[in-house]
């Protein structure tokens, strides 16, 4: 991969507002009137590691003070994998605020979707999944806050589908424009085959989700209860091989990983002094150690540099 000094860098970008059912969320990417400057030696470190992996990657990464941030082929776009579940969780909190939904609400565990390539009827195998006790619960019902937990902290693909098929995928991306993360583009559930060998994909860019965990971390993704909730939620994370590696033992972490063949991605708020958000997205290599180490390494890096 080339790497451009256009695509590294410091940047401020506008803030954003959007009005949510007569309530006002109030969006990531703030501005700042003073961009630090990078430190030459970590840029140089984090350059010739990327160029040594030989991998596509993309990092967003910004202190919730706004006044560093570090860009580096951020609008790169990507297999999403599973960090399209984030914008599905802010999604079903985004309707129990409008009073659409209700966190307990129980909904029937069912395992039939429809393909976006031809409306096709498909199922999920538990073999595919992170999580196979879900299945067993077919016929039974599971609150939505259930099905949340499933999503992110073990990465259900069962509970996902579950969750895009009552919030309704239109509305999911609705919400993500509305909040100025157009680089998330979510089409449909996971493990569509059909749709999948049609190119119809889930993608992301670093900054698409940059700004989502921004808008979390600040309090601003729905309300502040809901951020709260969400962040609990995203710090109960049970695959903690990339970015939490990096980081002093013991450091807060709120964060969604995406894996599948030559995808891994993670996504995170840092609770460090100066707290961060840290976005990582890497293509291209087979072997998960090697990307979990690649991505830990740009975590210590960077944590080191700014704190």
């Amino acid at each position: 991969m080339k790497l451009n000094g256009k695509l590294l860098r410091f940047v401020t970008i506008p803030f954003l507002a959007a009005v949510f059912g007569g309530g006002v969320m109030l969006l990531a990417g703030r501005a700042c009137s003073q961009a630090l400057t990078i430190d030459p030696k970590l840029r140089a470190n984090i350059e010739e590691r990327i160029r040594k992996s030989g991998a596509d990657v993309g990092v967003a990464f910004r202190t919730l003070d706004g006044r560093s941030a570090y860009l580096f082929h951020e609008e790169e776009s990507f297999h999403a994998a599973s960090t399209m579940k984030i914008p599905v969780m802010i999604e079903l909190f985004h309707q129990g605020r409008q009073g659409k939904v209700k966190l307990e609400d129980p909904l029937l565990i069912k395992n039939e979707f429809h393909s976006l390539a031809d409306g096709s009827i498909y199922t999920l195998d538990p073999a595919d999944d992170s999580e196979a006790d879900l299945y067993k619960a077919v016929g039974q019902t599971r609150t939505l806050r259930q099905l949340a937990e499933l999503m992110i902290t073990v990465s259900s693909n069962f509970a996902t589908n579950l969750l895009i098929e009552k919030l309704g995928v239109e509305n999911i991306r609705a919400t993500v424009h509305a909040m100025g993360a157009d680089g998330m583009n979510v089409l449909r559930g996971v493990e569509d085959n059909k749709a999948f060998a049609a190119g119809m994909n889930n993608t992301t860019t670093a900054r698409g989700l940059l700004v989502l965990l921004e808008a979390i971390a600040r309090g601003e993704a729905v309300d502040k209860e809901s951020s709260r909730e969400m962040i609990a939620i995203l710090e109960r994370q049970k695959f903690n091989e990339g970015i939490p590696a990096g980081l002093p033992a013991g450091t807060r972490v709120a964060h969604k990983t995406g894996e599948i063949t030559k995808i891994h991605h993670d996504a995170a708020i840092v609770f460090a002094g100066r707290p961060f958000v840290l976005v990582i997205l890497v293509r291209g290599m087979a072997d998960i150690k090697e990307s979990s180490a690649l991505m830990a390494e740009i975590a210590r890096e960077i944590y080191g540099a700014t704190q």
